[in-house]
């Protein structure tokens, strides 16, 4: 694989369900002197209307792998590693099939990233702690606060 990309994303809902958002951050990675640096880092939210929680948390990763394929266009990706961390052990789970999906909207939007995916060369799912993924979760609330304002107006 010739390009790497780390992606950390997060989705959240105010109420379950309720209005929500999901965020993601999406590093593209080289090697220097054996480590990866960070060669460039884009940020994503994007408001989802009114959902749960776990479907927030699948939506951030479709955000995230459809604004990663739309910057490094098709070629790039289909030659691509990525490793897309997240806080939610569940979502990491069901995505790594140690989970049996039974909701029917979940099932829908595991297809999607399922789909997604073959865009790629490989992705990865991994579960890191909350407190790891900050950044994430700052979008995703910043992104609700700002529609929250919208409404408000």
């Amino acid at each position: 694989m010739k390009y790497s990309f780390l992606i950390h994303t997060d989705g959240g809902s105010r109420g379950n369900p309720g209005p929500a958002a999901g965020g993601a951050i999406i590093e593209a990675l080289q090697q220097v002197q054996g480590k990866a640096a960070t060669e460039w880092k884009k940020e994503y939210g994007e408001y989802l209307g009114e959902v749960t929680n776990n479907e927030a948390e699948y939506r951030a990763v479709i955000l995230a792998l459809k604004k990663l394929k739309h910057l490094i266009g098709g070629d790039k990706a289909n030659d691509s590693f990525v490793e897309i961390h997240v806080d939610s052990e569940l979502l990491e789970r069901q995505l790594n099939g140690k989970y049996k999906i039974k909701d029917e909207n979940i099932k829908n939007l595991f297809l999607e990233i399922w789909n997604l995916k073959t865009d790629f060369g490989e992705i990865i799912f991994k579960h890191i702690p909350r407190e790891k993924n900050a950044e994430a979760d700052r979008v995703v609330n910043q992104t609700l606060d700002k529609e929250s304002n919208k409404l408000n107006l």
